[in-house]
């Protein structure tokens, strides 16, 4: 019987160690390499920018590393496990994404016909959390985010900014220790996509997670602590 996959920390290491990453992806008879062989420690706490031109595989990378899609060759370690993510059965692994792991992307993919409320609800009660706490824990997440006057309004209510500090808070509710982000401000005007920087600041600061950004914005990858820059599938600075 393999081992529960562990989220916790070890002393002086990272939070997730990505080894030799590969991803061939294959059309008709040919065959398309996107990544070649990535090596990549994110420590706890950490925030990363990934950046790089189009087609360069910084999404694909990070599907990966939130175990969206397995590499066609590599190992991804989490939280000091001694075991590959991916040689958990689906059903475990699944469960260790939803626990570990939030997802913020270009598209906030709210569901129309819930509340912001609701919507950050959502994950805590898939999880079988009870209501009344998960009520409570979301409203606090939107008020942290600057959403406390609109905890009742539906998505199409909402301008994109006020979206995407949903997704975010939706993203965190159960206190993951990795933030996964693909283009989160892709939609968004400068001043917005300020306030969403800022906040994912905030929340490094105030609850500890770790956060990988994928972005085209150079101004938006400086304000990150670390910054990688992808080509041909490939981190070469």
């Amino acid at each position: 019987m393999m081992d529960t996959i562990k989220v916790g920390v070890p002393a002086g290491g990272p939070l997730v160690r990505a080894q030799g990453i590969t991803k061939i992806f294959k059309k008709d008879k040919a065959e398309i390499p996107v990544l070649r062989g990535v090596d990549l420690d994110i420590a706890a706490g950490e925030t990363i920018a990934i950046t790089g031109a189009s087609g360069v595989g910084k999404s694909t990378l990070l599907h990966i590393l939130g175990t969206l899609e397995p590499p066609t060759a590599g190992k991804v370690y989490f939280g000091g496990a001694k075991q590959d993510l991916f040689s958990y059965p689906e059903k475990e692994l699944s469960g260790f994404r939803n626990r570990s792991l939030g997802f913020v992307f270009q598209f906030h993919y709210l569901l129309p016909e819930f509340t912001a409320l609701e919507n950050v609800m959502m994950p805590a009660l898939i999880a079988g959390h009870m209501r009344r706490p998960a009520e409570n824990q979301a409203r606090e997440l939107l008020q942290f985010v600057g959403l406390g006057h609109r905890l009742a309004h539906r998505p199409s209510e909402l301008s994109g900014g006020e979206q995407q500090r949903v997704a975010i808070a939706r993203a965190v509710i159960l206190r993951p220790k990795l933030l996964l982000a693909d283009e989160l401000t892709g939609n968004l005007d400068s001043v917005n996509s300020g306030i969403v920087m800022d906040l994912l600041g905030k929340l490094n600061e105030s609850t500890g997670i770790a956060v990988l950004l994928v972005t085209h914005d150079m101004g938006l990858a400086g304000r990150m602590q670390r910054t990688l820059v992808m080509k041909d599938g490939r981190i070469v600075s």
